[in-house]
């Protein structure tokens, strides 16, 4: 057990019948919130994602019970009906339930939904915020999210949104902005996600790069061109997910990466 000391008087009280939507960050325990350890000592079931590292559930008191909700895309995963109800029945139980989310729960998961799902079913919920991948994930690379000397601002985009009907992308706007972009969930499209970038007037030369299991000991990291960017990662059979920045951030890495661990 972690002795947060001092800090657990800062720490709300789990209360049994709640369900506490927690972040895990990218993978690294060492980039787990206090708050999140303090869940993790208190829950009594931990239902958590796929993408939740063994490091982080070790973190967790000796007699809580696990619950494996992950979803991965192109395999069998747990429906997210399934899940929200789970997470009532087990919090109308009376336990302190532990929904554990890799990265932030409110950043391209389902987070919102649940939480919706639990407030109308009357169960009292607490959501605490994790490093999202789009930033940790790339800090660990080397890649920072911004510069002074890159870019104002930065875009994020889940890759679902590539193929998805009814929800097109404005790759347009996206080019003519100027702004680096970040894309999550990408891999099992980047090719739909460099046509379109391309196809909009982005550069061939512009820097690109994918990380996979970001922040963790065996972490890859591809740095290519946006025109080489899906030849690069097939040669390369990087591992998924990963997460994928494309823009001038990219190149600062070449400075940057001597000082990453």
């Amino acid at each position: 057990m972690i002795d947060l000391g001092p800090l657990r008087q800062h720490m709300p009280t789990f209360e049994p019948g709640t369900v506490w939507l927690v972040g895990s960050g990218p993978g690294d325990p060492a980039l787990l919130t206090a708050a999140a350890i303090h869940a993790l000592q208190c829950a009594d079931v931990i239902v958590h994602d796929a993408l939740v590292s063994e490091a982080v559930l070790a973190l967790a008191a000796p007699g809580a019970a696990r619950e494996f909700a992950g979803k991965r895309g192109g395999r069998p995963s747990a429906l997210q009906p399934d899940i929200t109800r789970r997470l009532i029945e087990l919090a109308r139980e009376g336990r302190r339930v532990l929904r554990l989310k890799g990265g932030d729960p409110f950043v391209f998961g389902r987070g919102v939904e649940e939480a919706m799902a639990l407030g109308e079913a009357g169960i009292a919920f607490h959501v605490v915020s994790g490093i999202t991948a789009g930033i940790g994930g790339l800090a660990s690379a080397g890649i920072p999210l911004t510069s002074r000397m890159t870019n104002h601002g930065v875009i994020f985009l889940t890759g679902h949104l590539a193929s998805a009907e009814g929800m097109a992308i404005d790759w347009k706007a996206i080019v003519d902005s100027r702004l680096p972009v970040v894309f999550y969930m990408a891999m099992a499209v980047l090719q739909e996600i460099a046509g379109g970038l391309l196809g909009a007037g982005m550069a061939p030369l512009t820097p690109a790069a994918a990380v996979a299991r970001a922040s963790l000991p065996d972490q890859q990291v591809l740095v290519t061109t946006l025109g080489r960017l899906v030849e690069d990662v097939q040669r390369a059979n990087l591992a998924t997910p990963a997460i994928v920045a494309v823009g001038s951030i990219v190149s600062l890495r070449s400075v940057l990466a001597p000082s990453v661990p």
